[in-house]
């Protein structure tokens, strides 16, 4: 989230209040999003922020329903403030969109309110904002998401393993993570790899196929390399830390060659990086 921080001073609307005493205050445990600051004169009445989470984004043919980093901020406006208009509060907020390169995606506010919504490119990622204002500026709501794929978090156990492998003869494992174009196992990625040691333990017999695959960012003959890396590196690591025998795995790459979902979207990206297990 470095470059969150890195363009938080770049993208303030307009100053922030002075410390003086307001009527209300922010809701316990909110805080402004870390790129953008609240319109002056008003506090947060409402708040979500979620580490995965989805929003339908207001377009000017329909909806989108983007997935990622999730804020919902909730804003309303203190006793004694001047209250802004809803179209200077919604100009504001795309105006810090587009002045970064962002572009507007759709734009519906009068005097009595309504929605703006906007994409923002950063370091590889869309970030989507829709600020939604209503009583003619009394309140308004900003809703972000830093689209991006989910990470897994609960993973399958050896016995599950087993009866997939047993029924299927393969399964996809997508909490083995990578650090970023190189194929260094991630510490956080032995969780996913347990099980997968223990089944082989438990099961003399049991040979697989450990296969790598990518997303199709960047060229083809590296993606190529990088899921042959990615896959032999799971196979030293389950030797070297589980004491399997070398021969009962082999490993191989398809780079970006057999995708599973879309790779137009975040979501379908991080599907398709991805390490299949294959029973021999």
């Amino acid at each position: 989230m470095r470059w969150l921080l890195a363009l938080a001073a770049s993208l303030v609307l307009v100053p922030l209040c002075g410390t003086a005493a307001v009527a209300q205050e922010d809701a316990e445990g909110s805080k402004d999003h870390p790129m953008l600051s609240r319109y002056p004169g008003y506090y947060i009445s409402g708040y979500d922020e979620q580490e995965f989470g989805a929003y339908e984004f207001s377009l000017s043919d329909g909806t989108k329903k983007v997935e990622g980093r999730y804020w919902k901020i909730d804003y309303s406006l203190k006793d004694d403030a001047k209250k802004g208009g809803p179209i200077q509060i919604a100009r504001n907020y795309l105006n810090a969109f587009t002045s970064r390169g962002g572009v507007k995606l759709f734009e519906d506010v009068d005097t009595g309110g309504g929605t703006v919504t906007a994409r923002l490119p950063v370091a590889g990622k869309n970030i989507w904002m829709e600020v939604y204002v209503a009583n003619g500026g009394e309140v308004y709501s900003l809703a972000i998401v830093e689209e991006a794929g989910m990470e897994q978090k609960v993973e399958f156990t050896a016995a599950e393993l087993s009866k997939i492998l047993a029924e299927k003869g393969s399964v996809a494992v997508h909490g083995i993570l990578f650090d970023t174009g190189k194929s260094t196992i991630k510490p956080e990625s032995a969780s996913a790899l347990k099980p997968i040691g223990d089944l082989l333990k438990s099961d003399a017999a049991l040979k697989l196929e450990i296969q790598g695959h990518t997303d199709n960012v960047g060229a083809k003959a590296a993606n190529l390399k990088l899921s042959q890396d990615r896959a032999a590196a799971v196979k030293e690591y389950l030797v070297k830390n589980f004491g399997i025998a070398a021969d009962r795995l082999t490993s191989v790459g398809f780079g970006d060659t057999k995708p599973v979902a879309d790779n137009a979207s975040e979501q379908g990206r991080a599907e398709n990086r991805r390490v299949e297990l294959v029973r021999k």
